[in-house]
C-alpha cells in the first residue's frame, strides 16, 4: 500500500468558513441582542433570498434538515394511518418524520446507477393508503423527475423533494428542490452551505407556506404571541444560523463548483480504474456532487466493510454508503420483504463506500487516495 506521508491531514469532511462569514455571524450577534424585530426579518430575508434562487415563492428555514422534512409532512397531513414511500438507501432523517406522525414509512428499491427511487419502484409500493412519497436525490443524484411527477398525480400521491444533498444539482434545467408539492435542503456541517446545522422548507403553495409558519412556531398564528392555537413544534433557527446561511450564500456558486471540482477529480484519478461506479450524470442533469461515492463492481468482490478497514489502516477517512434501511434495527417493524423486495439497494448497499468531501482536499490528496483505491483493488 502507499504510505501516508503528507496526506495525513486528510479530511473526510469540514465547511466552508472563510473570515467574511466569520465577521458576519459577529456583527449579527452584537447587532441582534434582544431586538425581535432583527430576529425576524434576518431569517426571512434568507428564507426569502435562498427560495427565490431555486424558483420556489417560499421558505422556512429550520433548525435541521430533518426538522424541514417533519414539517413538510406535517404541513401536507400525514398522519397516523398513512403510508410514506421512501427509498431504501438515504440517511434515517428521510423517513424518521413520517414515524414521527405516526405514520408508516414503505421502503422502494432504488436504480442501480442514479441510487434513486425509480417509477417501478414507486409504482409496485403504492396502496390505497399511500399518501406521499419522498424522493431523495441521492449524493447530488437526480433520479427521473417528470417520470417520478407523473406517477404521484395520477396516483393521488404528494411527492417530497428531499434535496438535503443536492444543492446545484439540476434536471432537465430546473434546480433541485424546485420538484413537488415541498422540497427540503441541510446545512448540516458537512453540506455545500453549511450554517452548523440548519435546513430549509421551499413551498409554492400559499396555503402550505402560512401552515407551515404555524407549525414551526408552536402552534400560534402570530409570533410572539401567548395565545398558542394547537400543539406544534419549536422549529426556529437561530439568528446566528441565518446569518451564516445567508453569507454563505453569497458564495453559492463558488462553493458548488468547488464541490463539482472534487467529484471530477476522483473521476479523472480513478479512470483507469475499471468496474467502478461514481456518482452519475445524465445528459439532462447536472450533479452538485455534494459528496462522492463509489460502488465497487461485483468483479472485485469486494464488501464495503473490508474496503473501509483497510482504507482506515491507511489513516485514511471513509465513510460506509448508506445502509438499507429496512435492515436498520430501528426500522424492524416496518422492514417488510427486505432485500427481497429492494434486491438492488441491497446489493449496491453492500459494496460501496462514500469518499471524503472536504472543502480542503487538494489535488495531491485526490490523486493520493485514488492510488490507495486502485492497490486495495491489486491494480497498482
Amino acid at each position: 500500500m502507499p504510505s501516508l506521508g503528507k496526506f495525513e491531514a486528510i479530511r473526510l469532511a469540514d465547511p466552508s468558513i472563510t473570515e467574511e462569514d466569520i465577521t458576519v455571524v459577529a456583527e449579527t450577534l452584537r447587532k441582534g441582542g434582544e431586538d425581535r424585530d432583527y430576529y425576524y426579518a434576518k431569517i426571512e430575508e434568507f428564507e426569502s433570498q435562498f427560495a427565490a434562487w431555486h424558483g420556489r415563492k417560499h421558505g422556512i428555514m429550520t433548525p435541521n434538515g430533518t426538522s424541514a422534512i417533519h414539517l413538510a409532512l406535517a404541513c401536507i397531513g400525514v398522519s397516523a394511518g398513512d403510508e410514506v414511500i421512501v427509498p431504501e438507501c438515504t440517511w434515517i432523517a428521510s423517513a424518521a418524520p413520517v414515524v414521527y406522525q405516526r405514520a408508516k414509512p414503505v421502503f422502494a428499491d432504488i436504480d442501480k446507477v442514479s441510487w434513486c427511487l425509480t417509477r417501478e419502484s414507486i409504482t409496485s409500493r403504492i396502496t390505497t393508503k399511500t399518501k406521499a412519497v419522498v424522493v431523495v436525490d441521492l449524493f447530488g443524484n437526480m433520479p427521473e423527475m417528470l417520470s417520478l411527477r407523473r406517477i404521484c398525480d395520477d396516483a393521488g400521491i404528494l411527492l417530497v423533494e428531499d434535496a438535503a444533498q443536492a444543492l446545484g444539482s439540476k434536471y432537465q434545467g430546473t434546480r433541485a428542490g424546485k420538484f413537488g408539492v415541498a422540497s427540503i435542503f441541510s446545512f448540516h456541517r458537512t453540506k455545500t452551505i453549511s450554517t452548523g446545522e440548519g435546513g430549509i422548507l421551499l413551498l409554492d403553495d400559499d396555503r402550505l407556506y402560512q401552515r407551515g409558519k404555524v407549525l414551526r412556531d408552536m402552534g400560534r398564528p402570530v409570533p410572539g404571541s401567548y395565545n398558542n392555537k394547537e400543539i406544534a413544534f419549536k422549529y426556529w433557527p437561530s439568528l446566528m444560523q441565518a446569518a451564516l446561511g445567508q453569507a454563505q450564500f453569497r458564495r453559492i456558486d463558488e462553493l458548488i463548483e468547488r464541490k463539482r471540482w472534487i467529484w471530477k477529480a476522483f473521476q479523472k484519478h480513478l479512470a483507469d480504474v475499471p468496474d467502478i461506479t461514481l456518482n452519475s450524470e445524465r445528459d439532462d442533469t447536472v450533479n452538485g456532487a455534494w459528496c462522492t461515492a463509489l460502488v465497487f463492481g461485483e468483479s472485485h468482490k469486494l464488501k464495503k466493510e473490508t474496503a473501509i478497514e483497510r482504507l482506515t489502516s491507511l489513516g485514511l477517512p471513509v465513510r460506509p454508503f448508506y445502509y438499507p434501511l429496512s435492515s436498520l434495527q430501528a426500522f424492524h417493524e416496518y422492514s417488510g420483504d427486505g432485500a427481497a423486495g429492494s434486491p438492488i439497494a441491497y446489493d449496491v448497499s453492500d459494496r460501496a463506500i462514500s469518499l471524503p468531501c472536504a472543502f480542503s482536499l487538494t489535488e495531491e490528496q485526490i490523486a493520493h487516495y485514488s492510488k490507495c483505491i486502485r492497490s486495495l483493488l491489486n491494480l497498482q
